[in-house]
């Protein structure tokens, strides 16, 4: 007995002891052995890139550059990317526009060659988006930012009507409302005065979301509202988990932020389903589809549920109300952006802030902006342009490869995120010229194709089949906003302004937007 026991002993031991070695070798190789093969792989293709470190990769240098860089402002220039990307700027500047980096254990290759970058956004398949490493990130954005493949087209195929210019034309309107509104409390700052420092940087949050809360929601504008302010603050947490390491199963640990960013996507799950339950009844109950975002996918989806006699070809409830969620954070966070970044050039270039004005009072007068006049404003079309070179929306896009995969001369392994840095790619002096950091509206005369040759190196909106659905609904918004202020007020950089772009996540003014308002 004592021996039978003792080989038994030896069994279970051996065998705890030989899953104890396998477990410790795939963790291993998962923290170190693979990305150091993966390091020589790339090396050994011609391209420089960092030292993998230990589980980290280069995310503690990310880190400490990034907080090193918003600690204090910046000099009055558009040369924002030291600033903006300090690390990936720093790897550009030492290593060649062609290099790769760590995120964590998965390294990064950076492309810059602008036929590769064509062919990366062309085959959306092979090149996938990428959500970062962090899976907590999904409770952020979903929808048709996140699905791939079929869901990918079936969800564009039933979107796509929401963005026609013709349905576009109806949301006028709610752009209008919403200028209006915002341009009535900058007159009553000035009603004392004639000129007045504003921030307007949160006013143009609000009106950004407002415009997005009307043509999304219609008539639940209030509601909408309140589903904005609490995905300003998810946006906000989200960025703070996504600059640490992150740890498997971690979004799982009841922390502070995780417990904050669960409770704030059910909050905001539960009034988008709210919204969409009284839609349903209403339409069920014969009232007429709205004309805004909600009504038009709505209606879209039903007729393709009808079209093929399967819920499976439409869109679930879960998929609608992700939806909303993507309408509101990107359409704010784009034409927001945008209009802010635009006043602040042109409070800073008057010269062309008096021809966009020339131009909008010859088209216009005093009345307001109609939809035709807006396509015509040529000047202020070469402005948005440029502004969305200089600041644009994304520092960065991200895709994955899940097989190894033949890029150009690379050959990439699984598993390999690749990112381009639009910010660098749009300040590249090789590209632009020695003037790339200026502010030169006029480069953009002839047109995005001419100044581009064709190549896939202006990306503000990104590119491909996957390019931004909302491009449109977001270029007109902001042109009905500017021609409004610019029939109203001249502006100027007030002396308190401090410049400082920074990614949160989309480009932003760190310390607001100050500038001297003067009612015309």
């Amino acid at each position: 007995m004592p021996i039978a026991m003792d080989i038994t002993l030896v069994s279970y031991f051996l065998g705890v002891a030989t899953i104890f070695l396998f477990y410790t070798w795939r963790i291993l190789n998962w923290l170190w052995f693979k990305p150091k093969k993966i390091e020589k792989f790339l090396k050994d293709q011609g391209l420089k890139g960092t030292p993998y470190r230990f589980l980290y990769g280069d995310l503690k240098e990310i880190t400490q550059m990034m907080n090193e860089a918003k600690s204090k402002p910046m000099n009055l220039s558009h040369d924002i990317a030291p600033r903006v990307s300090p690390f990936f700027y720093k790897s550009f500047t030492t290593l060649g526009k062609s290099c790769f980096t760590w995120m964590e254990t998965k390294p990064v290759v950076h492309i810059s060659e602008p036929s590769m970058i064509r062919e990366i956004l062309t085959n959306y398949n092979k090149y996938q988006k990428a959500r970062g490493v962090n899976p907590i990130t999904k409770l952020l954005l979903r929808g048709l930012i996140d699905v791939e493949g079929d869901q990918w087209v079936k969800h564009r195929k039933i979107i796509n009507p929401a963005f026609h210019v013709e349905k576009l034309k109806h949301m006028i309107p709610a752009f209008y409302a919403s200028c209006n509104e915002m341009i009535h409390k900058w007159e009553k700052v000035l009603s004392q005065q004639s000129k007045c420092e504003v921030d307007v940087w949160p006013y143009l949050q609000t009106f950004s979301s407002d415009v997005i809360s009307r043509t999304a929601f219609g008539s639940s504008f209030e509601e909408g509202r309140k589903i904005f302010e609490l995905q300003r603050e998810q946006a906000g947490l989200v960025v703070k988990v996504v600059n640490s390491v992150y740890i498997p199963g971690s979004r799982f640990l009841p922390t502070k932020i995780n417990k904050r960013i669960k409770e704030i996507g059910q909050h905001v799950r539960g009034l988008i389903k709210n919204i969409i339950n009284k839609r349903i009844v209403a339409m069920k109950g014969g009232e007429p589809s709205h004309d805004d975002l909600l009504g038009i996918l709505l209606d879209s989806n039903y007729k393709e549920i009808n079209q093929h006699g399967n819920n499976n070809s439409g869109l679930s409830i879960e998929e609608v109300i992700e939806e909303c969620k993507l309408f509101y954070f990107a359409g704010q966070e784009t034409t927001g952006n945008m209009l802010v970044w635009t006043m602040i050039l042109l409070a800073q270039d008057t010269e062309w802030q008096t021809r966009a004005r020339d131009e909008v009072l010859s088209v216009f007068g005093a009345k307001n902006p109609d939809i035709d006049g807006l396509s015509n404003l040529r000047v202020m079309n070469n402005i948005f342009n440029e502004v969305l070179r200089l600041y644009p929306p994304l520092a960065i896009l991200r895709r994955l490869v899940h097989n190894e995969t033949k890029l150009g001369n690379l050959t990439l392994p699984a598993g390999t995120l690749i990112q381009i840095n639009t910010l660098i790619l749009h300040h590249d002096k090789d590209t632009w010229g020695e003037d790339a950091n200026k502010f030169k509206p006029e480069r953009f005369y002839e047109g995005v194709a001419k100044v581009t040759k064709g190549q896939a190196v202006y990306l503000p909106f990104g590119g491909g089949p996957r390019i931004c659905i909302g491009q449109n609904f977001a270029l007109l918004e902001a042109k009905m906003a500017l021609a409004m202020i610019l029939q109203r007020f001249y502006f100027y950089l007030s002396p308190s302004y401090s410049h400082a772009p920074h990614a949160m996540p989309t480009l932003q003014p760190q310390f607001g937007a100050q500038l001297i308002l003067h009612t015309l």
